[in-house]
């Protein structure tokens, strides 16, 4: 039985440089980078040397502790480095691409008539399995486990998100069998999660699962705050998601038997010359997508409230759709025309500090600066107005910072992953970095109780 349900708190952040609904075959590219770090608990163990010849979907690194977990190649080619840092951490694993990619074949099926251990074992040699995350903890999910219910949410909130009606557009045979293969996972829902605004039929027509509609300001796009309101987890429980583009990789897998990491990304930013949809791979340079960009910019890969910052040099990371470019916010700011005593009438307020709350369609070119350094964090409320858990954010957050265990389970860290707090960051005067506790507070309260 489906289910309505309206978020009243939170925030939308309104940025210039939506792409246009343009969508465009990005250039082949040379050299692809699947990073280790972008999977959180990961110790990865390389599977390859440099030089090694791969095929698209041939393991590059495994799980150290969990071997059926692997990460393929995207793209056929040679191994070009393995990259370590500090304590011979691996950053990244490059591949020089061929020109044309030869796929390893996994052999195509239809995943309604496999069993659970089929369908896992495909995903797994596939390399595919990385697409699904658990709740709690946000990790790549462990497949000896089942969960009680799978989320899909198939609408973005963040700032200059990605329309997935666009992106879904004429691929319905392939989200549809990514559907039926993540069915199989569970004995309980798979829920895809829409708005009131959402049209496309791939999504409201779809089968073998149960629709739910969600509608308010950002974060209610989060799969988060859908599985708080819609699935809660209590202690010892799991939920799965996986994102829209990732149902269609699975899709591809199962109809092909091919691992094809076809990313459609979002060219976004006020910083963007030219905002557009791009098709590419997991693992291109940012530079391949973007070009030349200014020396004050920031390139993010991912959204403006929860990407990482890369660099010209970076690469798209594995579960990233969207590019953002941001002004830097490098440069001193006169107090009168562009700080705290400016009239601000260019300035985005979340608290109707400056006249522009009265302008509920303009949006901003916002840079990076955070305007202020930390201080102490205070009981303000501003925490509260944005964040839609039946949760209290502040305490939460103290509650990590002192180590309470006890505090931290009863206060609801296991409904809440990062992401969930980066409106609380954004708002905040106190200038706490929100996102990275609530990161530490997971990373204790699963050492602790796993």
């Amino acid at each position: 039985m489906s289910t309505s349900i309206r978020i009243r708190k939170g925030l939308d952040i309104r940025l210039k440089g939506e792409a246009e609904k343009v969508l465009v075959q990005a250039d082949p590219a040379k050299v692809i980078a699947i990073k280790p770090t972008d999977f959180h608990g990961l110790i990865p163990k390389v599977l390859v040397k440099q030089g090694a010849k791969v095929k698209a979907g041939d393991p590059l690194f495994g799980d150290k502790y969990n071997e059926r977990i692997l990460f393929t190649s995207p793209v056929s080619g040679v191994v070009e480095d393995v990259v370590r840092g500090d304590k011979r951490k691996v950053l990244e694993v490059r591949v020089v691409a061929d020109a044309s990619i030869a796929y390893e074949d996994f052999g195509a099926g239809d995943p309604s008539t496999m069993n659970r251990e089929t369908v896992v074992q495909k995903l797994l040699k596939s390399g595919v399995w990385p697409v699904i995350r658990q709740r709690p903890f946000d990790l790549v999910a462990d497949p000896a486990k089942e969960p009680k219910s799978i989320f899909v949410s198939c609408f973005d909130t963040n700032p200059l998100a990605p329309d997935l009606d666009y992106i879904v557009h004429n691929h319905g045979n392939e989200f549809q069998t990514g559907l039926n293969a993540l069915s199989k996972l569970t004995k309980g829902k798979v829920n895809i999660v829409v708005n009131s605004k959402t049209a496309a039929r791939e999504f409201l027509d779809a089968k073998n699962v149960v629709r739910q509609t969600v509608d308010g300001p950002h974060p209610a796009g989060n799969v988060g705050v859908q599985i708080h309101h819609l699935d809660p987890i209590s202690k010892g429980e799991q939920v799965w998601v996986a994102g829209v583009q990732d149902v269609l990789i699975i899709g591809r897998l199962f109809l092909t038997g091919k691992y094809d990491a076809t990313r459609v990304v979002a060219i976004t930013g006020s910083e963007a010359k030219n905002p557009k949809y791009l098709r590419t791979l997991i693992g291109t340079p940012v530079k391949d997508l973007i070009g030349p960009v200014d020396p004050h910019t920031r390139v993010v890969s991912g959204n403006a409230l929860t990407g990482d910052r890369i660099g010209q040099d970076g690469s798209l990371g594995f579960y990233h759709t969207q590019i953002t470019l941001l002004p830097e916010g490098d440069e001193p700011k006169f107090f009168i025309t562009d700080g705290w005593a400016s009239p601000g009438f260019d300035k985005f307020s979340a608290n109707r500090s400056f006249p522009t709350w009265l302008m509920p369609s303009k949006k901003y070119a916002l840079d990076t600066n955070q305007n202020g350094e930390p201080r102490s964090f205070v009981m303000t409320g501003q925490y509260e107005k944005v964040f839609p858990f039946d949760i209290y954010p502040v305490q939460l957050i103290k509650s990590i910072l002192a180590n309470d265990i006890d505090q931290m389970e009863k206060l609801g860290l296991y409904e809440v992953v990062p992401e969930d707090f980066a409106l609380c960051e954004f708002v905040c005067t106190s200038k706490i970095n929100s996102q990275s506790i609530v990161r530490e507070g997971l990373d204790t309260l699963k050492k602790e109780t796993t």
